[in-house]
């Protein structure tokens, strides 16, 4: 067979090889960011349903974590999925709620210049950062829906999932700092470059930022197929 008359995307190579037993086992994570058995109310997910025609429609929000040697720097993202931009960020060096609640503080800044409000929701994982009171108090403060994950399912929370993804082994893998302050300055660059020079064949190749910042709507097209949805037979479990 010529290769030339192969059409098989990325998610159709991964479930092949998958299916085979040729994909190389993941790592497990040693470090855990979501705490979600916890004593504070969690919340429907209200997007099991909804896709988002505009921006500010739905945000997601995750936690990962950056290891520099024996130094670990937590990062939370907040992250528009129609337009799949980073509304904003914040890194620290610890796990507390505070950190978190700081980076939906910037990230409300950008609303605030819009001359109407839009309708928002915010959608996270079941962690206790998401359900305790600053952080929900804040969301209520401005009129944003709270939404989560009902389980453990990555897909639950697949955009935020795929930032997390595409930040740290893109970008941050190849750079190397000694303190938190130097990890600021490489991740505001990081997230510089992903919102305006990386284009998403989600969104028809453009950048985050030409869509989120665009004065009149772009018609966009996703350039690629998931295979997992549709074909998750294909997947063998005992791979990662």
């Amino acid at each position: 067979m010529e290769v030339d008359s192969i059409h098989l995307g990325r998610d159709g190579l991964f479930a092949l090889l998958a299916t085979h037993h040729l994909l190389i086992r993941k790592r497990k994570r040693k470090i855990q960011t979501t705490l979600s058995h916890h004593r504070f109310r969690k919340y429907a997910n209200l997007i099991k349903d909804f896709k988002p025609t505009g921006t500010n429609q739905l945000w997601v929000s995750d936690i990962t974590y950056w290891q520099r040697d024996d130094k670990n720097y937590y990062i939370t993202f907040i992250t528009d999925t129609y337009s799949h931009k980073i509304v904003d960020y914040h890194v620290g060096e610890s796990l507390a709620t505070m950190e978190s609640v700081q980076a939906l503080r910037l990230a409300i800044r950008s609303l605030q210049s819009l001359s109407c409000q839009p309708c928002l929701i915010h959608h996270s994982d079941r962690g206790i950062q998401y359900c305790r009171s600053e952080y929900v108090k804040l969301l209520e403060k401005y009129k944003i829906k709270i939404s989560m994950t009902t389980n453990g399912d990555p897909l639950e929370n697949a955009v935020a999932e795929r930032v997390n993804g595409i930040i740290k082994n893109e970008y941050l893998y190849h750079y190397q700092v000694n303190c938190l302050e130097e990890a600021r300055q490489v991740l505001e660059k990081v997230i510089n470059l992903y919102n305006n020079h990386r284009p998403h064949m989600s969104i028809g190749n453009y950048t985050p930022a030409q869509l989120h910042d665009a004065v009149v709507s772009f018609e966009t097209k996703k350039l690629w197929k998931n295979y997992y949805q549709e074909k998750l037979a294909l997947v063998n479990s005992l791979q990662d």
